[in-house]
């Protein structure tokens, strides 16, 4: 990454106002901006409807630079920890480099706080007044395209993205065919265990495990539960595209992996993980695995230091077989405004945002896992126990979780199915029933 000297800094952004601005929650930073853009549209004219339809006509082909000095404005939201002096911020270090990297541009950053997941929400209720550049996690792609609040990205761009990065990671950013974001990260979980307790040996399976040491999962939490269905044969809407062919989370294959989860509930090795007591058990030792992402990575790194041992999803054993868990997998990606003024630098921003650089500094600073397949050839990178376990489980120990419109009526269902184990109303005496509940409701849009 480039260093610049402070000058530069201040000539496009007076660095306590940009300070400022990084600590700004979204809702204030649309309070300040839309009398600004209201005033500055009425300016204007047409002349801003005609910028935007150059502006998009050379998206969809090879881009282009803009006239020597050209004024832009481009706001970007990210998480707080990305704009965070304590840890780097790397957002500021990105856009600043990208300044540089474009002298054709005079451009004024503005930043606001959003995290992958709140984006959506922000840009689908006021898509004109949000962000020109955001992150965004992939599972909300439907809610911000309902609300053309995302730009498609194509041409030369996006042959670069595929270029770059694996075709399960893009595939996790297409919808009918059109390709929405640059990703920077892939986005599941996996487990983490206590190598002073467990082998590498041991935690290829669930079972061995608990039977040398205590394992927390979550359960309740309809994001990780459907591992143990998914891993004996049942499916969400066929290949995860095909809306039509619904969800099959019944039948025998079904109820047997809830005889099975009735049973490790009850095993006095197992806890459930919620309300952070996975993590609690951890620091005090009576835990020794857990499962969660990446994110917790730097409390666990500190919790159990050279014994925290990282691994992809185990096996399980079902009426005498192995069968392979499976977590959903996803990206989070950098995803552009289309109703940006400033559509090819927007762009490029993103591509930025994306590339190896971009995602080397992230990783330095944060540890956020890169996608970009340059950087997973790099010994360095490819060493890392980490990145091993999150690529390992989303390249073979998970599926892409679907965002077909109906995914939305799985999520209650199977969180019910975990509280009913837990509370005791899910027994093995109305396991098949219970089961059957639980997938006719995952069809329906009628959720009980």
């Amino acid at each position: 990454m480039k260093n610049r000297e402070s000058a530069d800094r201040t000539r496009k952004m007076g660095l306590t106002e940009r300070k400022n601005w990084s600590m700004m929650t979204v809702s204030e930073t649309k309070r300040n901006f839309i009398e600004m853009e209201m005033r500055t549209m009425r300016k204007r004219g047409l002349a801003v409807l005609v910028a935007a339809a150059l502006a998009t006509a050379s998206l969809a082909g090879c881009g282009g630079s803009g006239s020597s000095e050209e004024n832009v404005r481009l706001m970007v939201w990210s998480a707080t920890e990305d704009q965070s002096e304590d840890t780097g911020e790397w957002l500021q270090k990105c856009c600043e480099a990208f300044a540089e990297d474009h002298p054709e541009w005079n451009i004024e950053f503005v930043y606001g706080i959003a995290n992958e997941a709140a984006a959506a929400n922000s840009v689908s209720q006021d898509p004109e007044a949000s962000a020109d550049v955001f992150l965004y996690a992939n599972d909300t792609l439907p809610t911000m395209t309902d609300a053309d609040g995302l730009a498609k990205i194509g041409g030369k761009y996006r042959e670069q993205i595929e270029a770059t990065n694996s075709p399960e990671v893009v595939a996790s950013l297409v919808k009918d065919g059109d390709l929405y974001g640059v990703p920077f990260t892939t986005n599941t979980w996996f487990m983490y265990y206590d190598k002073s307790v467990f082998s590498e040996e041991d935690v290829k399976n669930l079972d061995t495990m608990l039977e040398k040491g205590v394992v927390s999962f979550p359960l309740t939490n309809s994001w990780y539960l459907p591992a143990f269905y998914l891993g004996n044969g049942c499916t969400l809407f066929g290949d995860g595209t095909d809306e039509s062919a619904g969800v099959d989370f019944g039948g025998e294959k079904a109820a047997e992996v809830t005889d099975y989860l009735i049973d490790l509930e009850a095993n006095p090795n197992f806890r459930i993980d919620a309300d952070g007591s996975g993590m609690a058990g951890i620091r005090d030792g009576s835990i020794n695995a857990m499962f969660t992402g990446s994110w917790d990575y730097s409390a666990l790194k500190e919790a159990l230091g050279d014994n925290l041992g990282i691994a992809s999803l185990p096996t399980y054993t079902l009426n005498g077989e192995e069968k392979q868990m499976l977590a959903y997998a996803g990206s989070k990606a950098i995803g552009v405004n289309p109703n940006t003024d400033n559509m090819v630098a927007a762009v490029e921003l993103a591509v930025y945002l994306g590339s190896a650089e971009a995602q080397q500094l992230h990783y330095e600073l944060r540890s956020v896992i890169p996608c970009n397949t340059e950087l997973l050839e790099e010994e360095e990178i490819t060493a890392d126990p980490l990145v091993q376990a999150q690529n390992d489980t989303f390249e073979n120990t998970s599926i892409l979780q679907p965002f077909v419109p109906q995914m939305s009526n799985c999520w209650t269902p199977v969180e019910n199915m975990g509280k009913g184990i837990r509370n005791g109303s899910v027994t093995h005496e109305n396991a098949a029933e219970q089961t059957e509940a639980m997938n006719e409701a995952m069809n329906s849009d009628g959720i009980s």
